[in-house]
């Protein structure tokens, strides 16, 4: 049966009735969802860019303002801080709104923020700035994610989320590439007004391209002529008959999304998800914040320091492109083995830091998998969720992920001002990987046993949401 036709068999009051999952599940991957991926993409590469910014410009502002060795751990915490709080509360707000919607105000407030960023001139303000950015750099993140999962073919999902998010780590790499040939030149401020002006300028391509999700636009009966139109635009061949009605085979929960988390037999997996996302951000934040600062501590240049610290960010593209494929079809068993790999790439740039050579390509091994296996984390949480709790399941794991983002970097300033040896430091995170990993572990066995299918965003014994054209 041509796919274009086998979508629109099923009938419902006389009318023919398309399963939205189903639809997108018999399309090939084409043009549309390409374009998508990459408009998310640059999303997530500004708003990974201007994440990561500050920890590659730590060294050149400390200098210029006389500061002590991890007195910026509390900016960076108030950005991450910033971060948690707009994953909590775009996340659920986008189930109500739109992702859309949010996604081009997420992109605007964190543009406006890092421009900001450039003009502060002590560390109070520093701190209330990158604060107020975060909000924004949070609201973006879940819904990327959510709006390219509903978007996805069920087979290809895990890769094409992960794909995506790779725009975020290239955006933090490039962040340390740029700055490395900025700051010596123009200053520590250049890198903000780089990374404060491109988000504003994508503002007008994002209402003027970015779709909304034909999930999200069913479960919440927007007009059924949109969704049709989006249908025509994934699948350009395929008829639709003036009278289908669009269902989305899964339960549409109303009240407050968050707790739906815990419900229908979801709380557990939520639980191990919000511990993975913990202590995976954790030690990506605290790499990422840090390591330009130790390797300057350790006779690098300023400019040799961010290089090699965006081998962090390198590392995580090219794991997230290896990964997607194990990630689709062994699910959080791959995971749990990627961090486990990640405890000794970790622990080893302690005792390689010394080594330009060598501790490049621990730094990199530690990228392949702590970024790796959290853009993995990403993707297999967006297939977990029902469309009605898709932004707020992926926002709250982002959100509470957030605060080991923000104490990683407060851990390592003490560690670092306490006089641990860089050895201690590193295995300290090592023991961050560690938890993930087996937090990883742990759920790999309840999807085993059967748990994780109960809270499967799928159900079709539920009564579906369906939306006719009327």
């Amino acid at each position: 049966m041509p796919i274009e036709k086998a979508a629109v068999q099923a009938q419902t009051g006389g009318a023919p009735a398309i399963d939205l999952a189903d639809f997108i599940d018999r399309q090939p991957v084409g043009g549309f969802q390409i374009k998508l991926v990459l408009t998310c993409a640059a999303v997530l590469f500004l708003d990974g860019f201007d994440t990561q910014a500050i920890g590659f410009v730590a060294p050149a502002l400390a200098k210029e303002w006389h500061l002590g060795k991890g007195a910026l751990g509390p900016v960076f915490s108030a950005g991450l801080f910033g971060l948690m709080l707009g994953a909590l509360i775009f996340g659920p707000l986008a189930d109500s709104v739109g992702r859309k919607r949010i996604i081009m105000f997420s992109t605007a407030a964190f543009g406006v923020g890092a421009f900001a960023t450039a003009f502060a001139q002590d560390v109070t303000t520093l701190l209330i700035i990158r604060f107020l950015t975060g909000l924004g750099l949070g609201g973006a993140m879940p819904n990327a994610i959510a709006l390219t999962s509903e978007y996805s073919p069920h087979r290809r999902r895990a890769t094409m989320v992960m794909v995506m998010f790779c725009g975020f780590s290239i955006g933090a790499a490039l962040g340390g590439l740029l700055a490395a040939d900025l700051i010596p030149r123009f200053g520590w401020r250049s890198v903000f007004v780089i990374g404060g002006v491109a988000p504003l300028l994508m503002v007008p391509a994002l209402a003027w391209r970015l779709p909304e999700s034909v999930r999200f636009l069913a479960t919440t009966g927007h007009s059924t002529d949109r969704i049709a139109q989006l249908l025509k635009r994934v699948s350009p061949n395929t008829m639709l008959a003036a009278n289908a009605r669009f269902l989305v085979n899964e339960p549409h929960l109303a009240g407050i999304p968050v707790l739906h988390l815990f419900r229908e037999g979801r709380a557990a997996v939520t639980m191990l998800l919000w511990l993975v996302f913990f202590t995976s951000l954790l030690d990506v934040y605290f790499l990422a914040y840090w390591l330009p600062t130790v390797l300057n501590d350790l006779g690098a240049t300023v400019s040799e320091a961010a290089m090699i610290g965006s081998l962090l960010q390198v590392g995580g593209v090219v794991g997230t492109f290896a990964l997607g494929s194990v990630i689709d079809r062994f699910s959080f068993r791959a995971l749990a083995l990627v961090y486990f790999g990640a405890v000794f790439a970790v622990g080893a740039i302690g005792q390689l830091g010394h080594s330009a050579a060598l501790v490049s390509i621990a730094i990199f091994a530690a990228g392949f998998c702590v970024v790796g296996g959290q853009i993995a984390a990403n993707a297999l949480t967006a297939g977990f969720y029902p469309t009605s709790v898709r932004a707020s399941g992926v926002g709250w794991a982002l959100g509470i992920g957030r605060t080991g983002s923000i104490l990683g970097p407060l851990v390592g300033g003490v560690l670092l001002a306490g006089k641990w040896s860089t050895s201690a430091v590193f295995l300290a995170a090592a023991a961050a990987a560690l938890c993930a990993a087996l937090g990883a572990l742990l759920l790999s066995r309840l999807v085993a046993a059967g748990s994780a299918g109960q809270a499967s965003s799928i159900d079709a014994t539920l009564e579906p949401v369906t939306t006719a054209r009327t």
